[in-house]
Parts: C-alpha cells; structure tokens; sequence
C-alpha cells in the first residue's frame, strides 16, 4: 500500500531595518569628578530592524525550513516526489471619468472645453507564498 504525505512549508517576508549608532558598555570603568566610578562606553554601529518587506520574501529562511521539512520527512522514512510553490498575488486599479465638455465660440471655428481629465491605472504582482512537499513512504 503507498502512503503519501503532503507538508506546507510557509514562506516569511524578509526582515527590514536600519542601521543605528548605540552606545555599548566596554566593561572597564573611570573615577568620576567626585571618587565615584562611571562605566566606560563606545559607540557602535547595529542593525536594527523595524519590520518586514510588503513584497520580498527571505529566501534563505524558505530554503532552510524546506530542508529542515525534507529531513524530518526522510527520518520518517518518506521519499520527496515533488515541491510545489504556492503562489498568492494582489493586485490594485483606479479609473476616474471627469466629463468634458465643448461648445461652439460664437465668434470663431474654435470650441470651448470645459471639464476635468480621465485616467486610468492599475497594477498586479505575486509572490511566492509557501511550498508544498509531497512525498511517499518508503516500503
């Protein structure tokens, strides 16, 4: 009897962040103006993040949750058949119609126009969601 097993591996959005000056402890300390101690410091440049991508997926992250899944499936004695990506998308449009008119000049061959403009746009994207592994028991 083949037994399969299907496993989702979810993909994060890539961590974003700054660098930022902060002042950190050496351990060494100095006699104060008055004979008390005060702890020495340098200042040092870190990274520091501030949140996630809206539209990048850390990559490295998916690559090592998917091996991590393919050998917890290998020491359970399944044999990878496939990896699937999941791919989810968005999308966002706008149209606006502003009426234009136009009437005759009486004094000429011209024409007024009277009226706002019209436009249009829109855009559509995806990513890479997840994957998903099936595998198969090995007899």
């Amino acid at each position: 009897m083949i037994k399969n097993k299907v496993i989702y591996v979810n993909a994060f959005f890539k961590p974003v962040g700054k660098e930022v000056t902060v002042e950190v402890l050496t351990g060494e300390k100095k006699k104060g103006l008055f004979g008390g101690e005060k702890d020495i410091t340098r200042k040092e440049t870190q990274w520091k993040q501030t949140g996630f991508s809206d539209h990048e997926i850390d990559g490295e992250r998916l690559s090592n949750d998917v091996a991590k899944a393919i050998a917890q499936l290998n020491q359970e004695d399944y044999e990878v058949i496939s990896v699937l990506p999941v791919i989810s998308g968005g999308y966002y449009y706008k149209y606006e119609a502003n009426g234009i008119t136009s009437s005759p000049r009486i004094f000429g061959n011209t024409e007024a126009v009277s009226g706002g403009a019209s436009y249009g746009f829109g855009y559509g994207y995806s990513y890479t969601e997840g994957v998903s592994i099936i595998a198969r028991k090995v007899s």
